[in-house]
């Protein structure tokens, strides 16, 4: 199974190996290769949305033609990536053969860092995770980060049983400006996370093409992969984490802004009477929660332990729901209006429960001001578990080898705009 194109060194000076890539629009034409390459990954992430599914109905979802369909399917079969299921029987003439996802044809690791924790999974090709590691920390340092990797992952392969030879690639999520955002307990000499070199802190020992990307937009892009985007083509990703962040996924597509900074919510004023003046992510954010949760004698831990709950916890939550949703109403009548998306969806690093509360109670609000928009978008709880960052982040490769991308059929180099970062 190949699953390295022809990529050149995409590295700046001032940056090193993990720069970002950017690239202008193009609306140049394709080659019979490049239109042969879209047509695979359009068909293989059919079969990986549809499960178990016939080449006729393939046909049929795609618009591919039969032969086409059959040419391939025989590659992906051969090159592992997929596989029989046995046959469809009930129907005429001879049974249809069904195809599923190889889940087991290659694996990706994923890599959270954020203000309060780093978290390292590694998923097969369903998504799921097979292996994973998380450590709490307080505004970890590049040091922190290449160590937990270091220590960890080659343990965390021999757990998932796996051979490293089938890892395609990591995936790194950190908030944009990581180094930079004023939030409270900020060491001095954190902004050293802004000259860092993300690609070579995972470097070794596998040599792996390394992609960088925002954690708000890998959540929005692991979710569009793997839970609500497979039915919602159009969404806003709201990002609960040490910030707030938000992703906007149009048409299947993730829109990224004219400077890649759409989606931040956070960065947005709050109410007038509710802190007004200050950042909507100093309350709804974990930072803005640990205060609360520290008013009452409680801690993140507290809020976790589902076994023994708290005295005072309910009451602690209820208050920080509501407020959170109070400040978040106002923005979401504004994506309402200027975005129509098909759902607007909640995921982070908070337990399912409070964040089912605080869709109910957002539903609830952007419904008594539905008279203010021509359409409400229900508010829903992400698919992916908490560790949604690090799973989204884990996509990112397989994206890039083996699903379908907006760049496909344009020429040169705009496909190279999708990779965050490589190791040479």
């Amino acid at each position: 199974m190949q699953l390295s194109p022809d990529i050149t060194d995409l590295s700046c000076p001032e940056q090193g190996k993990g720069s970002v890539i950017t690239s202008q629009l193009r609306l140049s034409g394709t080659n019979l290769e490049r239109a042969a390459d879209h047509n695979q990954r359009v068909t293989l992430h059919a079969i990986r949305v549809n499960g178990e599914i016939t080449r006729v109905d393939l046909a049929r979802i795609t618009g591919l033609t039969p032969p086409s369909i059959a040419n391939i399917t025989k590659r992906l079969l051969s090159d592992g990536l997929i596989k029989e299921a046995g046959q469809r029987r009930g129907g005429r003439g001879q049974p249809a053969t069904r195809l599923v996802i190889n889940k087991h044809a290659c694996f990706s690791i994923g890599v959270n860092i954020d203000r309060d924790h780093i978290t390292l999974v590694i998923v097969n090709f369903a998504g799921e995770v097979v292996a994973s590691a998380s450590r709490d920390m307080d505004f970890p340092m590049p040091g922190d980060a290449r160590a937990l990797y270091a220590d960890s992952i080659e343990r965390l392969v021999a757990e998932a049983g796996i051979s490293p030879a089938l890892l395609v690639g990591v995936g790194v999520a950190k908030p944009d400006d990581f180094g930079l955002v004023d939030l409270p307990g900020r060491p001095q000499g954190f902004d050293c996370w802004e000259k860092t070199d993300i690609a070579a802190l995972f470097a070794l020992p596998y040599s792996l093409p390394v992609f960088i990307e925002n954690d708000a937009a890998g959540a929005a892009m692991g979710e569009q992969q793997l839970g609500h985007g497979l039915m919602a083509s159009s969404f806003f990703y709201i990002l609960v984490s040490s910030g707030l962040g938000g992703g906007l996924v149009v048409d299947g597509t993730y829109f990224r802004g004219a400077d890649g900074r759409s989606g931040e919510i956070g960065f947005m004023l709050s109410r007038e009477g509710q802190g007004g003046g200050d950042q909507i992510q100093s309350l709804v954010s974990l930072s803005g929660l640990k205060r609360e949760l520290a008013k009452a004698g409680l801690s993140v831990a507290d809020m976790r332990n589902v076994d023994d709950v708290p005295a005072g916890l309910a009451e602690v939550r209820d208050g920080w729901v509501n407020r959170a949703a109070e400040q978040l109403v106002e923005p979401l009548v504004a994506v309402n209006c200027l975005i129509n998306p098909a759902a607007v969806i909640i995921g982070g690093r908070l337990p399912a429960a409070w964040v089912d509360q605080m869709a109910e109670r957002l539903n609830l609000l952007l419904d008594a001001k539905r008279h203010q928009m021509p359409a409400v978008a229900p508010v829903l709880r992400a698919r992916l578990a908490e560790d949604a960052p690090a799973v989204g982040a884990a996509v990112l490769p397989f994206s890039y080898f083996l699903l379908p991308k907006a760049t496909a059929l344009w020429s040169n180099t705009a496909e190279n705009s999708a990779m965050q970062g490589t190791v040479a």
